[in-house]
């Protein structure tokens, strides 16, 4: 085989090998179940992949930008204990909406706010985040989980429109959202050159501290809209809701092939990377694996994606 047959497949494998991978994991999870291609599995793991593909979204911009967002698990859980207690004494699911997204806003602002302008390491700042979010979940619900007496927004979001899971349509929603912003935007593409070089992009003239405190916002909304969605979809506002999301969230960018230094992401490979780790997950539950036996692959397929860049990179 010649040297430039080597370099066209080469070039082929690093660019589709999130699909190559994906369509490799679908056929032995279809192998390893019967259970797998059923009318009662299907539906339950595309609505296990709406929330990580939403999350990742926001992740993949804070990636692309060379920051990282340990929070987004912390914010959902927020999102999530806000949902119950707001529709059951309002009635109002449009006011419960807005309060959610408008407090996700807030918290991914603030962090937004301490990495772009006060130059905290976006690792330290969203631990910190991390860590106030969870407080404020348990000090507002009280540690106590919240049913819905209005069932109203629960129905709704298990709902089907088209025969597709109400969450599943935001997902698609939210990511084609997100395409349009990284491939259409001048927005999208200073996501990309300010995790590419920083250092130019500033003496190009433009605000490099605008645009993280907005990729950090952004994140923000969508850990909180996940986690109303969350609560919607088991009826229930618990502040155990996320625990674990952030690790999801990474996990998905890093098998799309988005490099953790920054500067490179793709939309549609993160949501390839959030259906691969939904379909793993959803293969160990459906063989009776426990819960912490599946964190151990995660973190392995973890690894494994960011061994593959490094051998990409250094060829």
């Amino acid at each position: 085989m010649n040297l430039a047959a080597k370099n066209g497949i080469g070039a082929l494998w690093k660019q589709y090998n999130t699909f190559v991978i994906l369509i490799v994991i679908v056929i032995a999870s279809s192998i390893m179940s019967n259970k797998f291609f059923t009318a009662t599995n299907v539906p339950v793991l595309l609505r296990q992949i709406a929330p990580v593909g939403i999350t990742s979204m926001g992740m993949l911009i804070v990636v692309c930008m060379g920051g990282i967002d340990l929070s987004v698990g912390s914010i959902m859980a927020v999102g999530c204990v806000l949902g119950a207690p707001i529709i059951n004494q309002t009635g109002s699911i449009s006011f419960c909406v807005a309060v959610v997204l408008l407090t996700g806003l807030a918290l991914g602002a603030v962090s937004g706010y301490f990495i772009a302008f006060m130059n905290i390491a976006p690792f330290v700042m969203t631990l910190a985040m991390m860590t106030i979010a969870t407080g404020i979940s348990y000090i507002y619900s009280k540690a106590r989980p919240v049913q819905f007496t209005d069932r109203r927004f629960s129905d709704f979001i298990q709902n089907y429109f088209f025969g597709v899971p109400t969450p599943v349509i935001f997902m698609i929603v939210i990511c084609i959202a997100a395409y349009c912003v990284f491939r259409y935007t001048l927005m999208g593409r200073m996501f990309l050159a300010i995790g590419s070089n920083e250092e130019s992009v500033r003496l190009s003239g433009i605000s490099v501290r605008k645009y993280k405190f907005i990729g950090y916002a952004i994140s923000g909304v969508l850990s909180s809209w996940c986690g109303l969605m969350m609560a919607g979809r088991t009826n229930v506002s618990s502040p155990l809701v996320g625990s674990g999301a952030e690790m999801d969230a990474i996990a998905a960018v890093v098998i799309g092939g988005a490099s953790l230094a920054g500067g490179r992401g793709s939309v549609p490979n993160t949501l390839m990377g959030a259906i691969i780790l939904g379909i793993i997950s959803n293969i160990m539950n459906l063989m009776n694996i426990p819960a912490y036996p599946q964190n151990v692959v995660k973190g392995i397929i973890i690894i494994l994606a960011v061994v593959i860049q490094q051998f990409d990179k250094k060829k």
